[in-house]
């Protein structure tokens, strides 16, 4: 479980294909730290360490993985958004993340609003899941706050802190971010629809 306060922003150092995974090798601040088989959201992607190499670490996306996110698109020199797990008896600074991503969205515009920024995002038109206004949405990892909610697409706004701090200050018009939604958004939700089944 993650809360979408980013720790630390990683840097890809290597990608190598095996069949369909893909092992991503990243280098951190936090990498001493680190141990085999521990958890660690990558953008909001919830993978395992595999292997610790200095101030080095690899983790490998399956092909599912890849589909569902924007971790195949990522290059050698790419900046990647990182938390390490929650431990008991931490605050719950963002909200509840599970680092399952839903889907993916694209960047339709970018506004700057003297000292901050709006960032606003897209996803499908047949997705089922939603967002409410001031509700919670993790976007490449980072626990945010929803305005302008409407069918397929919300607004975010972004602090001058964490626009230096995580690759918000990369995302542009037209880049591809993940998304996973509040999860007792999308228990409420099922549970709606399975009473109008009834």
């Amino acid at each position: 479980m993650f809360s979408g306060i980013i720790e630390t922003v990683g840097e890809v150092v290597n990608l190598q294909k095996e069949k369909n995974n893909l092992h991503l090798t990243l280098r951190s601040n936090f990498t001493p730290e680190l141990k085999i088989d521990q958890s660690i959201a990558h953008n909001g992607v919830c993978l395992t360490v595999v292997a610790v190499d200095g101030n080095s670490y690899t983790v490998t996306a399956i092909e599912e993985t890849l589909q569902k996110t924007n971790l195949g698109l990522l290059q050698i020199g790419d900046k990647v958004n990182l938390e390490r797990c929650l431990r008991v008896g931490d605050r719950l600074d963002g909200h509840i993340v599970q680092g399952h991503v839903d889907e993916t969205a694209i960047c339709k515009n970018v506004e700057e609003q003297n000292g901050s920024w709006m960032f606003t995002f897209e996803y499908a038109t047949t997705s089922k899941n939603i967002t409410v206004e001031k509700g919670s949405v993790c976007v490449n990892g980072v626990s945010l706050t929803v305005v302008n909610s409407q069918q397929n697409s919300f607004s975010v706004c972004i602090i001058p802190y964490t626009f230096k701090y995580t690759n918000f200050h990369s995302i542009k018009k037209g880049t591809q971010v993940n998304l996973e939604f509040d999860i007792l958004g999308k228990y409420i939700t099922k549970l709606a629809n399975l009473s109008l089944l009834l």
